[in-house]
């Protein structure tokens, strides 16, 4: 693998590094699109990072801070296809788990378009097992929520 920046993306980055992250964020998802300003509040509630090889985007993440009795975080890392097995999504997830750490985290969450078969074995070949599949209302994509197993820490 070549040298990974991973760079942060808060409310108040430049358009540019928004841009760029709900780039990657609509590529990967489509049916789940945000809008430049839907992409602005999410850096306020979440951690959002870029990932670039030299000054090249190759992929972004999400990490939402642990919630309930649990406290489970959940942690997504989205690779463009053209960059895909080279270790860039182990890199952010790897980034992404600890920064779950930090916060706290005893348990971890993800959450897979039904379509991104890459994306399931990624998740599962990193200890993740599926705990719930549904369709949004209204909606006609199946989602895939995973956790990982006991003895992710």
């Amino acid at each position: 693998m070549t040298d990974l920046r991973i760079e942060a993306v808060g409310p108040d980055a430049d358009e540019a590094r928004l841009e760029q992250w709900r780039h990657v964020h609509n590529t990967i998802v489509p049916p789940a699109a945000l809008a430049l300003d839907e992409v602005r509040e999410r850096a306020g509630r979440y951690r959002l990072v870029n990932a670039y090889v030299g000054g090249v985007l190759v992929g972004c993440s999400t990490v939402r801070p642990p919630e309930g009795e649990g406290a489970v975080a959940t942690v997504i890392a989205r690779v463009l296809p053209a960059y895909r097995r080279r270790g860039h999504g182990s890199a952010l997830y790897d980034d992404g788990l600890a920064h779950a750490r930090v916060l706290g985290a005893r348990a971890v969450e993800t959450c897979v378009l039904g379509v991104n078969e890459e994306g399931l074995l990624f998740a599962r070949g990193r200890g993740f097992v599926e705990v719930e599949r549904y369709v949004l209302d209204g909606r006609s994509e199946e989602w895939i929520d995973l956790r990982v197993v006991p003895g992710w820490e």
